[in-house]
């Protein structure tokens, strides 16, 4: 029994009781106490412990990978410009009206939280973007706050580039590609939801001269078409094999003679997943723009230095990941369970991953703590695994938004407030967007309990 207390209780305690010295709130530290402890307890030999870290990361290393290719990704497409582009070319599609333009800002949002594949790092992006075109519609700092909060969240597990759907189905243990056929629908869903819920904040009011553009969508396409190229590469390449099965790097000898030597290398093979294989191509395309390449320096450092910490607290879920398989810890916490009835489970499974969301405002981390244990749980009770990894993603996405402490909105709350010099309250701002969240909150469970 010590053996799931003890690594559980230095888990959470660690984690989520910040007024630990030193320590506390600290999810790397919790990660990897519980890591250990674990292997302590079971008896793991320090071989056999070094050999389930490495198994463990190797689990989770397409998340790494994408992780930090995508943020250099990101990186290098705000040095050409990819991100203006498209802001431009939807306000000049969108932006005669006051509604068009929150629709422009949305979408602009979503994509660039799926290119980041992370929600505060897509807010900071876009907010200093748009912030100002917001206020001279006359929207409260809280009602900014919202739309860019839930923009950016929605694009973090929107597909193709679905951080949230991969790190599931890697922590279920099987294919993505199934979950995020799926998640186009749900979170396309709910990003139109998002846009729905925000267009009341500009009823009956009149489009600023300022900000109508002076440019047409043609003009700012003829000018600036080139630095979408990297962007069209990726969508291309990513949407081939997701909706229809066409892998480039399985057709084409040059790619796969790269490919499959590294798919044989522990951890490193995580580059070889088809989403982050394809976002390194359009890195690499990227560097054929001189505004790129005279970049090259800055591009490494700031992307790296913006992932790092994501970096860390996935290294220290793959170290605990591993433990506890080897361990046998989940097979323990499986049959402990047995005995209750499922829509417990599932409820209380629920409840946990929002918690943990809400206090970390990271959908990583709730996935990496609850569903280890959850989803072989979930499996036992004959859930899909599908449908475990597509809910389980939905409720921590829900989770990281939910008041009264969701990270995220403190970020963007104080982003906002610096810009506009004024106070902005982060819990009316999750109010706010706490329709949206309970909307994913709702799909999560119901393909849990269909």
């Amino acid at each position: 029994m010590l053996e799931i207390i003890v690594p559980l209780a230095l888990l959470f305690i660690i984690a989520l009781v910040k007024q630990i010295p030193k320590i506390g709130g600290d999810i790397r530290v919790a990660l990897i106490a519980a890591a250990i402890s674990s292997a302590v307890i079971s008896g793991l030999h320090p071989a056999e412990t070094l050999l389930a870290f490495i198994d463990g990361i190797d689990r989770l290393s397409w998340i790494i990978m994408l992780s930090v290719f995508g943020s250099l990704y990101a990186e290098s497409q705000a040095k050409l410009g990819t991100i203006d582009t498209t802001l431009n070319t939807l306000r000049s599609a969108f932006g005669n009206s006051p509604k068009g333009l929150i629709v422009a800002i949305f979408i602009t949002l979503i994509l660039a939280g799926s290119l980041l594949g992370d929600a505060i790092a897509a807010a900071t992006v876009i907010g200093f973007l748009v912030i100002h075109s917001l206020t001279e519609l006359k929207l409260k700092p809280e009602q900014i706050g919202m739309i860019i909060l839930l923009g950016a969240s929605i694009g973090s597990i929107m597909p193709p580039i679905t951080q949230g759907v991969f790190l599931s189905a890697s922590l279920v243990g099987i294919d993505p590609g199934p979950v995020i056929k799926l998640a186009y629908i749900t979170v396309t869903f709910g990003g139109i939801f998002a846009i729905l819920e925000s267009l009341r904040f500009v009823r009956g009011k009149k489009m600023p001269q300022e900000l109508i553009p002076e440019k047409s969508v043609v003009r700012i396409l003829k000018e600036r078409w080139k630095t979408l190229i990297p962007l069209f590469v990726l969508i291309a390449i990513i949407l081939a094999n997701t909706l229809f099965d066409y892998n480039i790097f399985t057709e084409f000898a040059v790619l796969t003679f790269v490919v499959e030597p590294l798919q044989e290398i522990k951890i490193l093979q995580g580059v070889t997943f088809e989403v982050v294989s394809a976002i390194i191509i359009a890195f690499l395309v990227s560097f054929l723009f001189p505004s790129v390449r005279k970049d090259t320096k800055a591009i490494f450092k700031n992307g790296l230095v913006k992932v790092n910490r994501t970096v860390q607290i996935q290294l220290c879920a793959g170290i605990m990941v591993g433990v506890f398989y080897a361990s046998g810890l989940i097979d323990k916490v499986a049959l402990m369970t047995e005995g209750l009835a499922s829509s417990m489970v599932k409820l209380g499974g629920a409840l946990s991953m929002v918690v943990v969301g809400m206090l970390t405002g990271s959908q990583t981390t709730s996935q990496s703590v609850i569903v280890t244990f959850l989803a072989p749980i979930l499996e036992n009770m004959n859930v899909d695994p599908d449908l475990i990894a597509l809910g389980a993603s939905h409720i921590a996405a829900a989770g990281q938004n939910m008041p009264p402490v969701g990270l995220t909105a403190f970020v963007v709350c104080g982003l906002i407030g610096g810009i506009l010099n004024k106070q902005v309250d982060p819990v009316k701002v999750m109010m706010l967007a706490l329709p949206n969240s309970l909307y994913f909150l709702a799909i999560g469970l119901v393909v849990w309990f269909i």
